[in-house]
């Protein structure tokens, strides 16, 4: 079993900046890609970054490629999500997913997911 702990949304003017960090319990966190993913409202939710096992590859969706960064410490079991240049677009509650596996080439396939975190940007 994974518990996956999300925290570090908010409210956050256009242009502003927000660091979300999702810590994890459970299973060897080490071994597994993870990834971040986003629902805004009447909308499904879609995929945002992902990170290999070990950091070295990263990936993400395009509306938020050269915006957002996705980096691990896996001494702390942690991953986060910084995102600067923040949109009224990127409003969406946000989740941490873990991957199947260590590596993907694209999106991952989620096993388990945290419990998701508000982020607002204000216009």
């Amino acid at each position: 079993q994974v518990q996956l702990v999300e925290s570090g949304g908010g409210l956050v003017q256009a242009g502003g900046s927000l660091r979300l960090s999702c810590t994890a319990s459970g299973r060897t966190f080490t071994n597994y890609a993870m990834g971040w993913f986003r629902q805004a409202p009447g909308k499904e939710r879609e995929f945002v970054a992902r990170i290999s096992w070990g950091g070295s590859s990263t990936y993400y969706a395009d509306s938020v490629k050269g915006r957002f960064t996705i980096s691990r410490d896996n001494a702390k079991n942690t991953v986060y999500l910084q995102m600067n240049s923040l949109k009224p677009e990127d409003t969406a509650v946000y989740y941490c997913a873990k991957g199947r596996r260590a590596y993907y080439s694209g999106a991952i396939s989620p096993d388990y997911w945290g419990q998701g975190t508000q982020v607002t940007v204000s216009s």
